[in-house]
C-alpha cells in the first residue's frame, strides 16, 4: 500500500471551474471509476473518476473550489499493484436490466428533507428530467445512496405498474411536529367540522392525481349586469332578485356544448378512454358553517334564469341546514366556485373530481377599457379556470374562456334569460 495523488485530469477546455460536488469523505474505501467530484462549467457538468481503489486519507478541496488540470483532489491509500477487471467491466456494461416485480417492490421512496441534496451523476439527473421525476424522491443503490439509471427506470417501473404505491408511501411519511403548540402560548383544540374532514381526503386525491393549470381572465359583463338589473315581476313590477350567478351557469352550459371535452371524466387514464357526458348538471361551491358543499343544478341546460335564481336559493338553504341529500354531491358535468360575495379577484380553484376543470369567479369591479379610440367605464368579472391538462391543453382553455367571455358580453347576455 502507498499513497497516491488524485488529481484532474486533462479535461479539453475546463479551466478554473467550480466543483458543484463532491462526492467522497476522508476515511471512505473506493474503487476504481468511483466518481470523486463533480465540475461544472457555464456549458456542461463533468463527472472526474478515480484511477485506483483504496481508502481515501485526505480530502483536497471542498464544494466551490475553482480546480484545473493537475489540481489535487484526494490522498488515497492505494494498492501497488493495480487489478482491472475488465471482464466483470464488460459483463456490467453489457448485461441487460430485467425488471421484476419483486424488485421493484423493494424500492424505497424517500421523504425530502430540507436542505438535503441527492448525489447523482449529470446523466442521471438529466435521464430524470426527462421523465419527469424528481431525483430527490429516490433511494440510490450506488455508495452514499447515489442515484444512477438504473434507479430510475426502477423507480418509473414503479409508477407505471403501480402508480399508488408512491403517493401511499409519502403519506405514510408524516413530518412529526417538534413541540407542543401549548409550549408557545394559549391554544384551544376545537373538533373539525364533520363536513370538512369528509371533504379532505377528496381534495387530496383531485390536487395530487390531476395535473392542474388555471387560466385567468376578465369578462366584460357591463350589459349583462344592465338587462339582470332591469329584469321586473310582470304582476307586482318590482325588480327581481336574480344572482348573476344564474346567468354565468347559463354562459357555462353554453360553452360546455361548444366544447364538450370540458364535459367530460377520465376514471383511468391507463385504459386510454374518457366519458363525455351529454347531460348538464352545474356543481355550486356554498359557503356553510360546517363547511364547503357542491350540491348540483340538475339539467341546468332545461332551465331558464328564473327557475335557475329559484333553485339556487334552495339548494344553498338546503346545505345550510343539512337537509340536502348526498347523492346531489356527485354525477356533475362541472363546477363553480364563487367569491363575488365575499371579494377577491384571481385565485387557483381545485378540481372537483372526476370532473375535468372548475371554473373560479371573482367579484366584479369597473374598469377603464379602451375601446373604439375612447377609454370607457365597463363592469369586468375576473374569471379563474382551473382545467386537468391531460385532457385540455392551453390553447382550449384560452378558447373556453373566450367562449365563456362572449356569452357573457353584450351580445349575448339577454339570450341566457330564456
Amino acid at each position: 500500500m502507498s499513497n497516491k495523488d488524485l488529481i484532474v485530469p486533462n479535461i479539453g477546455d475546463f479551466k478554473d471551474v467550480e466543483v458543484i460536488e463532491v462526492l467522497i469523505n476522508e476515511g471512505d474505501n473506493i474503487k476504481k471509476n468511483d466518481p470523486l467530484i463533480t465540475i461544472e462549467s457555464d456549458k456542461s457538468s463533468v463527472e472526474i473518476p478515480s484511477i485506483y481503489s483504496g481508502k481515501i486519507e485526505k480530502l483536497n478541496l471542498k464544494v466551490g473550489d475553482k480546480v484545473s488540470e493537475g489540481s489535487s483532489i484526494a490522498t488515497i491509500s492505494a494498492k501497488d499493484e493495480i487489478v482491472e477487471n475488465i471482464k466483470e467491466d464488460k459483463k456490467l456494461e453489457n448485461k441487460k436490466e430485467t425488471i421484476s416485480q419483486p424488485e421493484i417492490n423493494k424500492i424505497e421512496i424517500e421523504e425530502k428533507k430540507p436542505g438535503s441534496i441527492k448525489l447523482a451523476s449529470p446523466k442521471a439527473r438529466k435521464f430524470a428530467r426527462e421523465l419527469g421525476i424528481d431525483v430527490s424522491e429516490i433511494s440510490g443503490s450506488e455508495r452514499l445512496g447515489r442515484v444512477v439509471e438504473s434507479d430510475i427506470k426502477k423507480f418509473a417501473a414503479i409508477k407505471i405498474n403501480n402508480p399508488n404505491e408512491i403517493q401511499k408511501k409519502k403519506t405514510e411519511k408524516k413530518i412529526q411536529i417538534q413541540y407542543a403548540h401549548s409550549e408557545f402560548g394559549e391554544v384551544e383544540v376545537k373538533d373539525i367540522p364533520r363536513i370538512k374532514r369528509i371533504a379532505a381526503p377528496h381534495l387530496v386525491n383531485s390536487w395530487s392525481s390531476i395535473p392542474h393549470v388555471t387560466n385567468h381572465d376578465e369578462a366584460d359583463i357591463t350589459e349583462m349586469e344592465e338587462f339582470r338589473n332591469s329584469l321586473t315581476d310582470i304582476y307586482s313590477g318590482k325588480r327581481k332578485k336574480i344572482t348573476p350567478l344564474a346567468f354565468i351557469i347559463k354562459a357555462l352550459v353554453t360553452s360546455l356544448k361548444n366544447f364538450p371535452n370540458f364535459n367530460s371524466s377520465i376514471d383511468d387514464i391507463d385504459v386510454g378512454k374518457i366519458t363525455l357526458k351529454k347531460y348538464f348538471h352545474i356543481g355550486i361551491a356554498v359557503d356553510t358553517p360546517n363547511g364547503l358543499m357542491v350540491p348540483k343544478i340538475r339539467n341546468a341546460n332545461n332551465k331558464n334564469i328564473d327557475q335557475i335564481s329559484k333553485e339556487l336559493k334552495q339548494v344553498s338553504e338546503d346545505c345550510r341546514n343539512l337537509k340536502i341529500d348526498k347523492k346531489e354531491f356527485f354525477g356533475g358535468s362541472m363546477t363553480i366556485t364563487s367569491l363575488g360575495g365575499i371579494g377577491g379577484s384571481f385565485f387557483t380553484p381545485i378540481i372537483n373530481y372526476p370532473e375535468v376543470a372548475i371554473l373560479g369567479v371573482g367579484r366584479s369591479y369597473k374598469k377603464q377599457i379602451y375601446i373604439k379610440d375612447r377609454f370607457e367605464t365597463r363592469t369586468v368579472l375576473p374569471l379563474s379556470l382551473s382545467y386537468d391538462h391531460r385532457i385540455i391543453d392551453g390553447a382550449e382553455a384560452a378558447r373556453f374562456n373566450n367562449d365563456i367571455k362572449e356569452n357573457l358580453g353584450r351580445n349575448f347576455a339577454y339570450k341566457l334569460a330564456v
